[in-house]
Order: structure tokens, then C-alpha cells, then sequence
């Protein structure tokens, strides 16, 4: 555990608050006439994914946290849980609940090394590589015609089932590179 200083906080720091750790989003600095300067922080729950709005004074001491981090590769899913393993061959499983916003990217045994963040040894969060490949499982045929890649129709990926908007010229079988912050279609891949 470190002391952090409110004032010094940034967005991404990890501090202890009412015994759970939160990450912080967002950050104001506001000073009014004799007041003290207060902090306004707006930060996430790292076990309930709950966001509040947090204030101190800006010279107020928090406890800072250092989470450890581990490169991994996504296995399966075991309800309600999605098991990840480390070069280790150990196994951490995470709610599915916890990383919802991923599962469309998660195929069985993918290669894509992930970083799992653990609080305490116990997995909290998942990130995954800023881009990805996935292969089409299924989508119509394309139209004759424009090749510009500006016109769009939907796909399905092999593994996960999840549909997305590809350009039109992109058929079966092809794979695809796919922007996991935004969620889309980046390129195919030849």
C-alpha cells in the first residue's frame, strides 16, 4: 500500500475507499475564493464496476494500491465464469458479469494475450490487445459493383457468433482485423 495525496491523484490511479479499490476516471481541481481547493474525482468500483463521484481536499492523504498485472490467453467459458491462463498453465476465472463488454471478442483458446489485473490475487478486470483478428463465419454475398469499402453489411465472427458491420466486399472465410476499443471493423487481412 502507498499514500497518495488528493491533489496528486491522475486518471488511472488505483486508491482504497471504504476498504474497496477504485480507479480513477475523470479528475476536477476547484478552488473558490477563502475555501480550501477540493478534489472531485469521478472514479469506478474495481470489484462491482459501480461509478460514483468522489471529493477531498486537496491535501487530504488516501491509500494509494498497486494492482499486479499478468499477460494471459483467454480459454473458455464455465458458467457464470471465463477462465483465463497465465504462461503457467495457471487458470484465473473472471465473471462473466465483470467483463460483459468483451465476451464479444472471447473465442475459445484465442491466441490474443490479454492483460488480467489482479487486487489482492483475485482477477478483476480484463484488457484486451487494441486490435484483434477474427475470421467471418457468415455474411451475404457481396454486391457488384462499389469497392470502396465505404458501403457496410453485416457479418458474423467464427467463435463468438458476434455480428458486426464489415465493408461489402469482405466474404466467408475471410479474416478481419477488428478495433476492440471502438468495436470495429478495421481491415481485412489478406
Amino acid at each position: 500500500m502507498s499514500v497518495k495525496i488528493a491533489g496528486d491523484l491522475v486518471v488511472g490511479n488505483v486508491i482504497i475507499v471504504e476498504g474497496q479499490p477504485v480507479v480513477v476516471m475523470n479528475k476536477q481541481y476547484n478552488k473558490s475564493g477563502r475555501n480550501a481547493a477540493v478534489i472531485k474525482v469521478k472514479a469506478k468500483n474495481l470489484m462491482t464496476n459501480r461509478i460514483s463521484e468522489l471529493i477531498w481536499k486537496a491535501d487530504e492523504k488516501l491509500e494509494g494500491v498497486i494492482l499486479e498485472k499478468k499477460p494471459c490467453t483467454y480459454s473458455y467459458f464455465a458458467p457464470p465464469s471465463h477462465v483465463f491462463v497465465d504462461s503457467e498453465f495457471n487458470q484465473y476465472e473472471i465473471d462473466a458479469e465483470v467483463i460483459a463488454d468483451l465476451e464479444k471478442f472471447l473465442a475459445p483458446d484465442m491466441t490474443d494475450v490479454c492483460e488480467v489485473t489482479f487486487y489482492e490475487g483475485t482477477p478483476i478486470s480484463v484488457v484486451l490487445p487494441r486490435s484483434i483478428i477474427r475470421e467471418v463465419e457468415y455474411t451475404e454475398p457481396a454486391a457488384r459493383g462499389d469497392t470502396s469499402g465505404k458501403i457496410t453489411k453485416s457479418a458474423i465472427l467464427k467463435g463468438t457468433k458476434h455480428e458486426m458491420q464489415v465493408s461489402a466486399f469482405v466474404e466467408i472465410g475471410d479474416k478481419i482485423e477488428i478495433d476492440t476499443e471502438s468495436g470495429e471493423f478495421k481491415r481485412r487481412i489478406t
